[in-house]
């Protein structure tokens, strides 16, 4: 272990203290027990004390980190740094690794019970200046998101930047690229297709070679991240209340939602498919002209989330069941296995009980339950059912249409007393007592509305499955793995197979 004397001068002045003196006055602190280690000595003559890029400094907190150096020693505090940030990690960092700290003009000294409270006390400063600084800018970043800036991150593709001035404040705006926004409707409309999953917009873009125009390759993350993206939107008043009813906070007043422009989304996300939380994102109307309609850009958005549960609950693809069939003995689910190769060259796949595989509680069925054998009989089954279905499309449609007009009904209802009590509110018709009445009135009828809105979205997102699985009961002979998958998580609830190997499905429709 050695000690180090460190020595800073910016530059040469009459009355300054020369880096030789410095060393001096360093030396004249040693213990007498110290003066027999080994003496290390830097010096950074001309460099300022507000950065630490300063060669002298590197080479000696390099020795600092490999545990090499056990006590530094400057003429005075300001010649390591005069940022206190960055003076502040310098100590914290000399703590870590056991390293003492000694002013020789200022009775500093990081092992006495002194210097440790300075220490605190320069740290305490330290994290409110850090504070100060990010309340700042995110109060800034605030401000500037309020009166329609863009708000920066990764230049979204159709778009480029366009120097511009919004309330007398230079910045930038996004432009649409007509070839590249050509495109980008293309793929929402394609998408907005109910037979069509990312993976098969991603085979149809390479298919007509639909290359992205800047050079890259389109991926299903590219495409997936694209399609959730608010700043192609034509945001209307349904956009605003999809976000809304999601948590998010609506920096734009709601009748700025017009229909014409795009928005953007912001903000530190703690999004979880399982259980959404957008509580911390924000959404502002922007200034550029939004490039894809709203009915169809919410299509695209109830798709992927329902692709996403989807997604989520099975991730096995081995078995287009997977994650359907149930153990009866012990209620665990059957994962799928690859069995051994028979004698005609062929690897059988079964199912397997994971409480006789993974929890060791179960002996599982009796007999092999082949993954062909039950996707053939499941098969068949689904094929019969669908048929049932055809029949039914035409009355369940008629219901859900007049279930939907009463629902926009009531919405216009509420919609006309809010606008009755917002005027009384105006026109200054209540005392205080009645006004507070007034405003948790009025988040009443709100909440009212949004749910109304929620049970419309429902339905016609189960409109959307009644329309996928008539639609796979005219093609399911020829239906891939992704569309007996999607029919699968549809229609069944699940599988159960008993210890003799009979099987029973409970069926969702």
């Amino acid at each position: 272990m050695a000690i180090v004397l460190y020595a800073r001068k910016s530059v040469e002045r009459e009355n300054s203290i020369s880096c030789e003196t410095q060393i001096e006055y360093c030396k004249s602190v040693l213990k007498l027990d110290e003066r027999n280690e080994k003496i290390l000595t830097f010096i950074d003559n001309g460099f300022s004390g507000g950065n630490i890029n300063r060669d002298g400094f590197q080479k000696m907190m390099k020795l600092v980190r490999q545990n090499k150096i056990s006590k530094v020693i400057v003429y005075k505090l300001d010649r390591i740094s005069r940022s206190l940030s960055d003076f502040v990690n310098i100590l914290q960092e000399f703590k870590e690794h056991k390293v003492e700290f000694v002013s020789s003009q200022e009775s500093f000294d990081t092992s006495s019970p002194y210097g440790e409270l300075i220490v605190k006390i320069l740290m305490v400063f330290a994290e409110f200046e850090r504070t100060s600084t990010i309340n700042r800018v995110t109060q800034a970043y605030a401000h500037r998101s309020e009166m329609g800036f863009y708000m920066g991150g990764r230049q979204p593709y159709g778009f480029e930047l366009v120097p511009t001035v919004i309330h007398n404040i230079k910045t930038k705006k996004l432009n649409p690229i007509p070839s590249e926004v050509e495109q980008i409707r293309y793929i929402f409309e394609v998408y907005a297709q109910e037979s069509v999953s990312l993976r098969r917009l991603l085979d149809i873009l390479i298919a007509e070679n639909k290359k992205p125009l800047n050079g890259s390759n389109w991926s299903t993350a590219k495409l997936s991240n694209l399609l959730r993206n608010p700043i192609y939107v034509k945001a209307d008043s349904d956009v605003y209340d999809y976000y809304d009813r999601h948590g998010v906070q609506m920096i734009t007043d709601v009748s700025m939602f017009t229909g014409e422009y795009g928005a953007q989304l912001y903000g530190r996300t703690k999004h979880n498919p399982d259980d959404p939380d957008w509580s911390d994102m924000k959404l502002v109307i922007l200034t550029h002209t939004g490039v894809v309609d709203s009915d169809i850009w919410l299509k695209c958005q109830r798709k992927l989330e329902k692709n996403k549960q989807i997604g989520n609950s099975v991730s096995n693809r081995t078995s287009w069941l997977s994650g359907k069939l149930i153990c009866e003995k012990c209620g665990h689910t059957m994962t799928t296995i690859k069995g051994k190769i028979n004698k005609d060259g062929e690897m059988r796949r079964y199912f397997n009980c994971t409480g006789k595989s993974h929890k060791k509680i179960c002996t599982g069925p009796k007999v092999s339950i082949y993954a062909e054998d039950l996707e053939n009989m499941v098969y068949d089954c689904i094929a019969e059912k669908l048929l049932d279905l055809k029949g039914t499309k035409h009355k369940t449609e008629t219901s859900n249409t007049a279930e939907i007009n009463d629902l926009k009904l009531k919405i216009k209802a509420i919609e006309k007393s809010e606008k009755q009590l917002l005027d009384t509110m105006l026109a200054g018709g209540f005392n205080d007592d009645l006004l507070m009445l007034a405003n948790q009135k009025a988040t009443q009828l709100k909440r009212d509305r949004l749910a109304l809105y929620e049970r419309i979205e429902e339905i016609k997102s189960r409109d959307d499955e009644k329309d996928i699985v008539v639609n796979l009961a005219k093609s399911w002979k020829s239906a891939d793995y992704n569309r007996k998958k999607a029919v699968a998580m549809i229609m069944i609830d699940k599988i159960v197979i008993s210890e003799d190997g009979s099987t029973k499905i409970i069926w969702n429709i």
